[in-house]
């Protein structure tokens, strides 16, 4: 397996390379691109960071892949290969374990966090869980799941117990499950595959079911999209990109289960626009479009008017970082009906950022990342670690920042809300959660301009500054990373054949 004895290859000698930090490879035409950093912490752990990026905790002990944040609780909700944990991040800059269930699974690539809030004031909250694979928890243990094709509903209404209370059997991928609205969560839609997805009815979260698109055939059958087979975000204004095999398309989600195709990325999004090349080697991973709410049609590409979107686009078994996969700006022209409205404007590549020692024979393609108000994009690139992208120019991004370790796998990167009385204020932190295949998670303050913090933490996040760093879980075993990476790639590698034989 090539793509897997390169990632072998990344995580043994990226360490050495860091010290050596030899410019990155990059497209020549980008007048932006920066040289590698050349310092490495003073702590002698490893860690290659610019200067605005500071690391305050180490959290091993998880074979990290996915996370998610509560709004009604400051609890974050991780999942990865070997279980489901609930943090108390009250002090956001040392997150506290409270809750574990312990679990084989893969590989749910994104967690989604889901609440309801009853007439009475109680909140119930819970997390979906997709298995791709496989699935086995000994609290469940009469039903393993071999093949995937699931939904699971992990309850954390006790933060301490989190117990799974659901399931589905689903028709299409449920390599990713997105509740439509995450406050009130009672309908969800799959990755799906090829030109279908499935829509799930959460109503009853101890009885989730799929709901039927056609009811006159026999059997459950799944719903239309053109660009099916990875994921669903949802944005402020009820709209919901479906990113996947042939780009990017938008919904209309009034009535989820009815969603309403608006328009795509056409040409560009699939890969075969040859004014665009590189756009969609793989896949579009997953998207967000800020400030929804104040969209504006055929007006100039601005996040002051709702029309930016955000997208990363993986290329995994790509070893060159100047191809591995982009972070992206496109520009949302129109939300009326009409056809390939959205329109490439930006990408970089990982070498492009200039920080990043080994441009060859890496595992480096960008993969989940998350919007901060304002501009900056915390993006994680697996090996190529945790990059601050500078997105307010959305025509010209630029790296603002970046934390690499010699031994890393960065699937996501999420910034910490500020909670308020328990709440989220929908304000966010200058924080950073790096979730890694190998290092668990970790933890970063980000020097966020304007806001005269430097790269400390957020003081709201940190209520309790003066605590020692609390003792860390023991360390993953780097087999067991191995192997939830071997596996990993086995199973996109079975997607991709698969597609490519369609």
């Amino acid at each position: 397996m090539r793509a897997l004895a390169a990632l072998a290859a990344a995580t043994l000698t990226v360490g050495a390379a860091v010290s050596l930090a030899a410019p990155a490879s990059a497209h020549g035409e980008r007048p932006h691109q920066r040289p590698a950093q050349s310092a490495i912490a003073g702590d002698g752990t490893g860690l290659l960071a610019s200067p605005n990026v500071e690391h305050l905790s180490a959290n091993p002990g998880q074979v990290g892949i996915s996370g998610c944040f509560m709004k009604s609780a400051p609890i974050f909700v991780t999942s990865g290969a070997d279980s489901v944990r609930v943090w108390d991040v009250t002090d956001a800059a040392h997150p506290t374990v409270v809750g574990v269930l312990p679990q084989a699974l893969f590989e749910n690539e994104a967690m989604n966090c889901g609440e309801r809030t009853t007439k009475d004031g109680k909140t119930t909250r819970f997390v979906l869980i997709g298995v791709d694979a496989v699935q086995a928890s000994p609290g469940d243990v009469q039903h393993t799941n071999v093949g995937g094709g699931e939904l699971i509903v992990v309850d954390v209404t006790d933060p301490t117990n989190p117990v799974i209370a659901g399931r589905a059997p689903g028709t299409t991928s449920t390599h990713t499950v997105a509740c439509v609205r995450d406050t009130q969560c009672s309908y969800a839609y799959s990755a799906g595959e090829d030109d279908h997805f499935s829509i799930f009815d959460l109503r009853d979260v101890t009885k989730p079911r799929e709901v039927d698109a056609d009811k006159a055939k026999a059997g459950v059958q799944p719903f239309f999209s053109p660009t099916a087979g990875h994921k669903w975000n949802f944005d402020a204004a009820g709209i919901g990109t479906h990113t996947g095999w042939n780009g990017a398309s938008m919904w209309r989600t009034t009535h989820p289960r009815h969603p309403k195709l608006i328009t795509t990325t056409g040409k560009a999004g699939r890969g075969t626009d040859p004014k665009h090349p590189g756009w969609n080697d793989f896949i579009l991973h997953n998207s967000f479009r800020p400030n929804a709410n104040a969209f504006k049609p055929n007006s100039k590409p601005s996040f002051k008017h709702g029309n930016i979107l955000l997208a990363t686009e993986e290329d995994y078994e790509q070893t060159d970082c100047t191809q591995a996969g982009s972070f992206q700006t496109w520009w949302v022209k129109k939300l009326d009906g009409s056809k390939a409205a959205i329109v490439p404007l930006d990408k970089v590549e990982l070498s492009d950022l200039g920080n990043f020692p080994l441009p060859q024979g890496t595992f480096c393609s960008s993969h989940w990342f998350d919007y901060r108000p304002g501009g900056l994009v915390a993006v994680g690139f697996y090996g190529g670690g945790t990059q601050i992208i500078d997105a307010r120019n959305p025509r010209n991004l630029t790296s603002y920042g970046h934390a690499l370790w010699g031994a890393s796998e960065v699937w996501d990167n999420v910034w910490v809300p500020v909670y308020k009385n328990g709440k989220d204020t929908g304000r966010t932190s200058n924080v950073v959660y790096a979730i890694d295949a190998v290092r668990g998670l970790d933890v970063y303050a980000v020097d966020v301009p304007g806001d005269g913090i430097g790269a400390r933490p957020t003081a709201s996040v940190v209520p309790h500054p003066s605590v020692a760093d609390r003792a860390q879980d023991t360390a993953v075993p780097l087999g067991l990373v191995g192997g939830a990476m071997a596996l990993a790639l086995a199973v996109r590698r079975r997607g991709r054949r698969a597609r490519a034989r369609a």
